[in-house]
């Protein structure tokens, strides 16, 4: 490991138990907390995890951004107590695109908190420490803009649960490219996972990849624009979710490249397609998609956007 990954490792690594919600009230003084879910479809778990934030009172407010879900997430949240958010009702002037890292991006302008905390609606086994373990370096420390959570990621084969190998696109693309590139950056062990918090006033600078590479951008852009000891991670046991199959992550893969080599300066061309094959009898049938990754801008340079917080 790099010599100043190995030490950031050593220096702002947490776990989730040495952030008491007792010390993160006496902290928290005047900062506003939103935690935002973004949910595609996310209806058999959204419920459940906003049930458990909404008790929490170091949280001002929760909000499920929805990406277009054809099932009953809209519903199930708003019975559940959330405050639910479409993505087309922010910023509506702008047509919205597909993918994670548009809605995150919306929910700065669908929110107020001076801290925002984001969490994937689709865990199995959400605990209410996921909230207050990311939020305690922000809380009680100026110093620290950004942190990420780390934990094992459970991998799930038909009726086979192993505890670990769940995060495939993590050790075979995100680290290999932050080894290569940005060795500061290999001390974070989930560099890819949902659940991370920020400041607002860091992430309306950053720009925001609209698909899956989103946290890998703001990963890295963070580091670039605050430095390593603005940044930290807590360790939050296990995180349980559904698991992609191997087209799937295949697509994944291609959107970390692009946001990847953005922040190179050789930025792809679009489009940009990937095509897969899948056994057809006897032979292959070819399975070609665009998978051209766009960003949008800093939040902070979008006309109107102090105004619609």
């Amino acid at each position: 490991m790099d010599a100043s990954a190995h030490r950031w490792f050593s220096q702002r690594t947490s776990r989730a138990a040495d952030w008491p919600l007792a010390r993160l009230l006496e902290a928290k003084a005047a900062t506003t907390v939103s935690v935002v879910l973004p949910a595609l479809n996310e209806a058999a778990t959204v419920g459940r995890i906003v049930q458990r934030i909404l008790p929490l009172p170091v949280v001002d407010e929760v909000v499920v951004m929805d990406s277009g879900s054809t099932d009953a997430t809209i519903d199930v949240a708003t019975a559940a107590g959330a405050r639910v958010v479409r993505r087309e009702d922010v910023l509506a002037d702008l047509p919205p695109r597909p993918g994670k890292g548009e809605v995150l991006w919306r929910s700065l302008a669908a929110t107020s908190g001076d801290v925002i905390c984001f969490v994937d609606s689709d865990l199995r086994d959400f605990s209410p420490s996921f909230v207050t373990g990311l939020l305690g370096p922000l809380l009680t420390d100026p110093g620290v803009a950004f942190v990420k959570a780390t934990y094992d990621r459970a991998l799930r084969t038909g009726e086979v649960e192993l505890p670990t190998g769940g995060g495939r696109v993590t050790e075979l693309v995100a680290r290999p490219l932050l080894a290569l590139h940005w060795p500061a950056l290999g001390g974070f062990v989930q560099p890819l996972g949902g659940e991370y918090a920020a400041r607002r006033s860091l992430l309306e600078q950053l720009p925001f990849p609209c698909g899956y590479g989103v946290e890998f951008g703001l990963l890295v852009d963070t580091y670039t624009r605050v430095g390593l000891d603005a940044m930290a991670q807590v360790d939050l046991s296990r995180r349980k979710h559904r698991n992609s199959d191997l087209h799937k992550l295949g697509q994944m893969a291609v959107e970390i490249l692009q946001v990847a080599q953005a922040r190179l300066g050789r930025p792809v061309p679009p489009p940009v397609e990937l095509t897969q094959f899948v056994r057809d009898g006897s032979g292959y049938r070819l399975l070609t998609t665009d998978m051209t990754e766009h960003e949008r801008p800093p939040i902070v340079t979008m006309a109107g956007y102090p105004n619609r917080r």
